[in-house]
């Protein structure tokens, strides 16, 4: 008999009295992120990483599941279980983007995990955008939005401009230092809630700012670009840490925005239910959102091209690239967005593609691998490879197939 196991409310007083934990899942937006639910009224913090994760996660969670499952739970579970923890006054947060993916299950899993353990006192939240999984003393308010808004915009700019600048600057380290002085600014404004709608002023100032760390341009880099499932490209716990392999090795490295992910989300959401017949109202309210993203990847764009960096392509853009390859309404997972981002990285000189995904990931699998084929015939120049990242894999093997893929 299948027992179903109760989760614990999260009440209007724990908004206080608790601390919600949400996994390290995008490495240069958990700061302003956090920034933004303390503006909402609400303390995040991130799951610190664990060296091990507990001999318990293989016991409680299906081999069946992908890697990112045993990264994110096992993880979770490890701290619970460290002397670190204050079990009575936590929660746990799992986003959830939906669709075809077994990532819409961890929310029940992490349920029952910690009932398993003893520690069902904690209660388990889901972000969505649906209104599932309701709590009284959770909800998604304007402030925590507007703040949310603002932190994404800015983690993205933060991020373009440190992975264009930090493996050509003279002096070690003094890029990611100015990063970690605009974090602290831009966490203190957030939270106050500043700079939340007009954000070209602030936007200038940081590109100029990095503009002006010296750097050698003559050094000879090999130029990378990393796609791929959302968990492993973007999270150095789900990753490896790649970016400080690539960096040690020599590689000129870049990655997508979080801004275009978002958008992708949106727009696969007006896309499948087109197939539903979706109402005029609801096509209306699509294409609003959609639009004010546009606004808002402009923005950031024209911040980076006006100071001679370059920027993510206009989402617009990129429909418009694997127009030939692969269908809108291939929404899966992280679907087309990769395509495209594969084509848009080496068009802008990035010849060595890491495709980066779970083992376990059937529509990575399908989506990453799939696609390659017609990728190589188009680009017959570039280096394409798919590198699988399994939990128990060891380090050494896995850096073996990433050095491979970039000589």
């Amino acid at each position: 008999m299948m027992h179903t196991f109760t989760n614990t409310e999260f009440t209007r007083s724990m908004k206080k009295s608790h601390t919600i934990y949400m996994p390290e899942m995008l490495h240069y937006h958990n700061e302003l992120l956090c920034a933004a639910f303390a503006f909402g009224g609400y303390k995040l913090a991130v799951v610190p990483e664990q060296e091990h994760i507990c001999y318990e996660t293989q016991s409680l969670v299906n081999k069946d599941y992908c890697t990112c499952a045993i990264g994110i739970i096992g993880n979770l579970l490890t701290f619970v279980k460290s002397d670190d923890c204050d079990r009575e006054h936590i929660a746990f947060l799992e986003p959830q983007a939906g669709g075809a993916c077994r990532a819409g299950n961890y929310y029940n899993l992490i349920i029952e995990c910690l009932h398993k353990l003893g520690y069902g006192q904690i209660p388990v939240l889901s972000l969505n955008a649906h209104g599932l999984e309701q709590h009284s003393g959770f909800r998604i308010n304007g402030r925590m939005l507007l703040g949310a808004i603002a932190a994404v915009c800015y983690s993205d700019l933060l991020m373009d401009l440190t992975q264009q600048i930090r493996p050509y600057e003279k002096n070690a380290g003094e890029t990611e230092g100015l990063r970690q002085q605009w974090l602290q600014r831009l966490t203190e404004e957030i939270r106050h809630g500043r700079h939340l709608f007009y954000r070209k002023k602030v936007y200038r100032e940081i590109v100029e700012s990095f503009g002006r760390i010296p750097v050698d341009r003559g050094q000879a880099k090999k130029k990378v670009g990393v796609v791929g499932e959302i968990y492993i490209k973007c999270s150095p716990v789900g990753n490896r840490h790649l970016e400080d392999y690539l960096q040690k090795n020599g590689c000129d490295y870049r990655m997508g925005g979080f801004v275009n992910y978002c958008i992708y989300v949106v727009y696969s959401e007006m896309k499948s239910l087109e197939l539903g017949h979706q109402s005029r109202l609801e096509a209306a309210g699509y294409q609003k959102v959609l639009q004010f993203l546009y606004y808002v990847q402009k923005e950031i764009a024209e911040a980076l091209e006006q100071a001679g960096f370059l920027h993510d392509r206009s989402f617009q853009e990129l429909i418009a690239e694997k127009k030939d390859i692969l269908s809108d309404y291939y929404n899966i997972g992280d679907g087309w967005l990769m395509t495209a981002e594969i084509i848009d990285l080496i068009k802008k000189g990035y010849d060595k593609i890491l495709v980066v995904h779970p083992f376990g990931c059937l529509i990575s699998h399908v989506g990453g691998r799939g696609v390659l084929k017609a990728l190589h015939e188009r680009f017959p120049e570039a280096k394409i490879t798919s590198i699988e990242y399994d939990y128990d894999q060891s380090d050494t093997l896995r850096e073996s197939r990433v050095l491979l893929a970039i000589e």
